[in-house]
């Protein structure tokens, strides 16, 4: 199981290590963190990663080409001309093409998600709209070779479903009983139908230094309209 994971600077790290440390339980897997160059990529977290492949050396047919989210940083790499390269060139040759969270933009903006039914963050929903896909507000969503997970956390639910999907349910199970994966949340208050308005509010603050994302794909959008 070859599996590529695309890394870049300020993504969010949960993102990337929720569907990473489930498909480690793949039998033969072998994954590639892949960076523009063979240099650490910071994330969101503080805590930063070290690539194994540069885009010049990543393997080009995959069996799952692997995004994560972000803000600013995810904003960045979905207007990055080379970047984008990388991507639509994953995404031809891999089997299965996905993302969690925000990282769905960055699938948007390489023309990848056109047609596509896909999820992502709930504050970054209406985005999709932008890039020719269709919004859908689930946990994770598998259209086709498409699948694309919700925000951050749901990465590990996305990830189950799609071990279950390549490998049976049997083995997708196994390795949420591994990680002795039983969320017991303290609070209600994961989405925004369960959230008070204050604490939405809250979060959207959060997301206001994030006008770069915001501004995604508004430009395809005119273009589309015209």
């Amino acid at each position: 199981m070859k599996i590529t994971y695309l890394l870049y600077d300020n993504m969010t790290l949960l993102d990337l290590v929720g569907p990473l440390q489930v498909w480690s339980t793949f039998p033969d897997v072998q994954p590639q963190l892949v960076a523009r160059e063979l240099q650490p990529v910071t994330t969101d977290s503080g805590l930063s990663v070290m690539p194994t492949h540069s885009f010049a050396t990543a393997e080009d047919h995959p069996d799952i080409f692997f995004i994560p989210g972000g803000t600013s940083g995810t904003a960045r790499a979905a207007s990055d001309p080379e970047t984008l390269e990388f991507v639509r060139r994953q995404g031809g040759g891999a089997q299965w093409v996905t993302s969690v969270c925000t990282g769905a933009l960055v699938l948007g903006a390489a023309g990848l998600l056109q047609g596509y039914r896909a999820a992502t963050h709930w504050a970054a929903m209406p985005m999709l709209e932008n890039f020719g896909a269709t919004p859908v507000d689930e946990r994770y969503v598998i259209d086709r070779n498409r699948a694309t997970g919700g925000g951050v956390t749901a990465g590990i639910d996305f990830g189950l479903a799609m071990m279950a999907e390549i490998a049976g349910e049997d083995l997708a199970k196994a390795a949420q009983l591994a990680f002795e994966y039983a969320p017991q949340p303290p609070f209600q208050s994961g989405t925004p139908a369960q959230a008070d308005e204050k604490t939405i509010q809250m979060v959207m603050q959060m997301f206001e230094g994030s006008d770069e994302l915001a501004s995604l794909g508004l430009e395809q959008a005119g273009s589309s309209a015209a």
